[in-house]
């Protein structure tokens, strides 16, 4: 169920592309990774992902040169009931003992048809299984000059894609929502 929420999210390392890329660091007490998905055809289950790292190098000369990478612990996975969260992270949903952390690598960054706005594709691997999926981001809000910067992307993946297939009252569709702040290093 909550197996693709995670998309997002799952970050790692990026190395500079260039001498105008600036890296960032996600500031993990200004970023949230939440997720929904519909239970039993009408409410929504809602949770979050508490620890995750990513990097982010921007190149402000040439967007498309970008790049993102983005790592979850699974089991950091939180809804609020201690019952639910152990079961996600149970062989049911992520698997978490054996599939620890997922990933978010992209492959390609470009300028969205809305003002402030990218479309940032990548491979997002949950339980070893790798798809792609495009985040629609809107940013940057600079915070601080170009020291801080804000972001908001949302992305909707299928679980089932992910092997994340327990739970027939559950929803396909898993709604990711994330907002950060990046820290320049």
């Amino acid at each position: 169920m909550k197996g693709i929420f995670a998309l997002i999210i799952s970050l790692a390392l990026l190395v500079p592309l260039n001498v105008s890329a600036q890296t960032y660091n996600l500031d993990p007490l200004h970023t949230t990774i939440d997720f929904k998905v519909k239970n039993m055809g009408f409410m929504h289950v809602t949770g979050a992902f508490e620890k995750f790292k990513g990097v982010v190098d921007i190149d402000q000369s040439d967007i498309s040169k970008s790049k993102v990478a983005v790592s979850i612990e699974t089991a950091s996975i939180n809804t609020g009931i201690n019952m639910r969260n152990k079961h996600l992270r149970s062989p049911d949903f992520f698997d978490a003992a054996k599939y620890p952390v997922m990933t978010f690598v992209s492959t390609k960054i470009e300028t969205g048809t809305e003002k402030n706005t990218l479309h940032v594709t990548g491979n997002l691997t949950i339980k070893g299984v790798t798809k792609p999926v495009t985040l629609l981001v809107e940013g940057p809000k600079n915070l601080q000059g170009d020291l801080k910067q804000g972001y908001s992307a949302t992305a909707t993946v299928n679980r089932q894609d992910f092997g994340v297939s327990w739970g027939a009252v559950i929803a396909d569709e898993v709604f990711i929502t994330i907002n950060t702040e990046l820290v320049k290093q």
